[in-house]
């Protein structure tokens, strides 16, 4: 019981840092930005097999954090707000490392890097998810948000629906018909 009612202490900590930040108090911003970073960091960890990877998403999360802030109005909680900028910032550090990697010219000596497919199954099962979340989001991006918001982030369901705006039944309808398209994905 201890712990439950600390962590139930340190998330409305992290809301009234969050709703001070969002009026613009720049001691609550550095304040709140330090008590985020670890979660933020865990969350990139978790879509980015590479810790250097992840430490850049990290990064870029931090910083949309630091200047998109006041974007934050308290309609949801601000780890759900949060969230959504992490898995955006990590979908986004995927792309870029994928299209650079793309771009490299072929002449270029290339160091021998494993495979993540090849060398970890979580690793490679992160970046097949990653592939899978890009077609997603290229056929049906309005699946995108819910389905990352529900399986990998693990909120609940009227949470989520609070966040996006839409009912209960939309919500749940989009993370069925994003499951499908997302095993369908990584079968074939």
């Amino acid at each position: 019981m201890p712990g439950e009612l600390r962590a139930g202490a340190d998330e409305l900590e992290t809301e009234e840092l969050a709703h001070r930040a969002a009026a613009g108090d720049r001691a609550a911003l550095d304040g709140l930005l330090r008590r985020i970073r670890p979660q933020v960091l865990h969350r990139c960890i978790r879509f980015l097999p590479c810790p250097q990877d992840a430490e850049e998403a990290c990064q870029d999360a931090l910083l949309q954090v630091a200047t998109q802030i006041h974007t934050f109005g308290g309609r949801s909680k601000f780890t759900t707000w949060l969230y959504v900028v992490v898995t955006n910032c990590a979908r986004q550090t995927y792309r870029s490392l994928k299209r650079r990697s793309a771009e490299q010219p072929s002449d270029v000596l290339h160091v021998d890097v494993p495979d993540p497919r090849t060398t970890s199954v979580i690793a490679g099962s992160r970046l097949d998810f990653l592939e899978a979340l890009e077609q997603l989001g290229a056929e049906r991006p309005e699946l995108v948000t819910p389905l990352v918001l529900r399986d990998i982030c693990q909120l609940d369901y009227e949470e989520i629906a609070d966040y996006l705006g839409i009912p209960n039944g939309t919500l749940k309808s989009r993370i069925h018909a994003a499951r499908q398209r997302v095993r369908a994905s990584l079968s074939a």
